[in-house]
């Protein structure tokens, strides 16, 4: 039992590291670029990396980077494969969802702290993603617990996340345990995001 948890505990170092540093990127990425889709060159950018980050699959965006990169001479290891097809994934989601919190903020009060001599920095900061982040907060939560699911996605190009880990060890020892182990994992993880994120309108937004 002791073997199963210590290599289960292995497993979610890596899907945890996989999760926060995607979400902590992409958070940062999607906030910015919702910000600058304002300019209408950038939109139509945006617009098409969008839909082909949503539009297409995520398991098939890492064997494409996997197997991509390599053919432009790019070479990097398996988890670094795992970072960048999920922060360009998740990215992309972040944009819309806060584009969408973006518009639903009053014009009114962007234009009134311009007339007050606000600059475009401080609008940003004070009005504009504040209440962006505050109205989407829910959907936020929402893809983060996608994310920490999503995660055992990575099993297909072959880094050892906890899903992949639990395969091998179900297949040695024809035992249930290490699924069930994992399941509480995911469980845990997911119930952590949603009181954190409960946390931080409570105690920022409100």
């Amino acid at each position: 039992m002791s073997d199963i948890i210590n290599n289960l505990i292995s497993g979610a170092f890596v899907s945890l590291k996989i999760f926060i540093i995607t979400a902590v990127v992409s958070l940062i990425l999607g906030l910015i670029l919702a910000l600058l889709s304002r300019k209408k060159m950038l939109s139509k950018i945006l617009n098409i990396y969008t839909l082909f980050f949503r539009g297409t699959p995520l398991m098939m965006q890492l064997i494409l980077i996997m197997y991509g990169l390599p053919q432009l001479g790019i070479y990097v290891d398996r988890l670094l494969v795992a970072y960048i097809g999920f922060i360009l994934n998740y990215t992309a989601y972040f944009i819309e969802i806060f584009k969408s919190g973006i518009s639903s903020v009053d014009s009114e009060q962007i234009d009134a702290a311009r007339a007050y001599g606000a600059n475009e920095f401080q609008v940003a900061s004070y009005i504009i993603i504040p209440q962006a982040f505050k109205l989407q907060l829910p959907v936020v939560s929402n893809e983060l617990i996608n994310l920490i699911k999503d995660t055992s996605i990575v099993t297909v190009i072959a880094v050892s996340d906890i899903l992949r880990i639990v395969k091998e060890m179900v297949s040695n020892t024809f035992t249930l345990t290490p699924f069930l182990i994992s399941t509480l994992f995911y469980l845990v993880i997911s119930f952590i995001i949603v009181k954190t994120l409960k946390l931080v309108d409570k105690k920022i937004f409100n």
